[in-house]
């Protein structure tokens, strides 16, 4: 019998919690939900989430391509240098938020290995396109996710 994976968000079912048969459906579910969570709101494990959309009131330099503190608010927990890190690069280089999305995938989705991540400011659209790569580890296929996320003004 194939093994499947559960769906997200988590649905309870009379069979019990509802499943993806595809597990590139259920990676798709799983890191959109990642991505789409900020850090520090998730009660059960407060590193879950990607950082970037805790920074969705801050002050966006779209020439410079970095986010400025607008406050008092600081992240220390874990989070070095946040407001240095450039929105578009990847994960190669330490100092993006590309490098801190794959940390997070890396640690929080063990169903891929050899993950890479490119973030992408398109100025003229005000969006940033989301890229991971990896390879699926119980097929050893290679996996693609993209995702975008529309900027603030």
């Amino acid at each position: 019998m194939p093994m499947s994976n559960l769906s997200i968000p988590l649905q309870v079912l009379k069979s019990g919690l509802a499943r993806q048969d595809s597990i590139k459906a259920s990676l798709d579910e799983s890191l959109q939900l990642l991505l789409t969570t900020p850090r520090y709101n998730n009660v059960a494990d407060t590193n879950f989430g990607f950082v970037f959309n805790n920074m969705r009131f801050e002050i966006f330099d779209e020439h410079e391509g970095v986010i400025y503190n607008s406050g008092d608010t600081i992240y220390e927990t874990g989070i070095k240098d946040i407001y240095s890190k450039k929105i578009s690069g990847s994960s190669k280089n330490m100092n993006t938020f590309a490098a801190e999305l794959k940390e997070v995938v890396r640690k929080y989705e063990k169903r891929l290995e050899d993950v890479a991540v490119t973030m992408t400011y398109i100025r003229e659209e005000r969006q940033i396109y989301i890229t991971v790569k990896g390879i699926i580890v119980s097929t050893k296929e290679n996996y693609v996710f993209t995702s975008v996320i529309r900027v603030w003004k």
